[in-house]
């Protein structure tokens, strides 16, 4: 008889009452969000204001002469090459940026070298030129104004630009080109005491 009474038992027992969803608080969420905008907003604010106040701490700065025109630069073409022009530096220091005139802007280069110096035409930046009387020597290093590559991965050209001497970094698309370009330079110039290489102990980043 009990055995006939428990499915009627069990019919009779309340359905489970379903279980709500949970509320999402979209207030807290957007204040989130709000929060993480502003915080990358006063970022970037910080970065530009360092970036303008280093720029006019450079004001002593002259302006890099404009390459030669077409047909203009005398004597023929030595070394020609393609890359990424990396950034400027005090020469010597690794991390003392260069930024007036330009010569913080990382870009596509266009290198050539003449017996006059070496012109660099940067697409989407100022072209500017080296006069080979302004050349002081040439050196491979691996880091450069915040950008490491792999050892010897960079090209450092050191010239003078008033009255301060500066590195400037290249990468080539053929990095096996540049030992023949610091032969060239430190021939032109007829003295290989450039500014001392600086080395950090630093982890080499894929090249961008």
């Amino acid at each position: 008889m009990n055995a006939q009474l428990q499915p009627a038992s069990w019919l009779a027992q309340p359905a489970a009452e379903p279980r709500s969803q949970e509320v999402t608080d979209w207030a807290a969420r957007i204040g989130w969000v709000v929060g993480l905008v502003l915080f990358i907003a006063l970022m970037y604010w910080l970065m530009r204001q360092g970036w303008k106040w280093r720029g006019t701490l450079q004001g002593d700065l002259p302006e890099p002469p404009t390459p030669p025109g077409s047909g203009q630069t005398p004597g023929g073409i030595l070394l020609e090459a393609a890359g990424r022009y990396h950034g400027s530096t005090t020469a010597g220091q690794w991390l003392d940026r260069i930024v007036a005139h330009g010569l913080g802007t990382r870009s596509r280069a266009a290198l050539t070298l003449t017996e006059a110096g070496v012109e660099v035409a940067r697409p989407g930046a100022r072209d500017f030129f080296i006069p080979a009387g302004q050349l002081r020597g040439a050196r491979l290093e691996k880091g450069i104004a915040g950008k490491v590559l792999t050892e010897n991965g960079l090209l450092v050209i050191t010239w003078e630009l008033g009255e301060r001497r500066i590195d400037s970094g290249f990468r080539f698309d053929q990095a096996s080109g540049h030992p023949a370009w610091v032969g060239r330079i430190n021939s032109l110039t007829g003295d290989g005491a450039v500014a001392s290489p600086y080395h950090r102990a630093v982890t080499p980043e894929r090249d961008t």
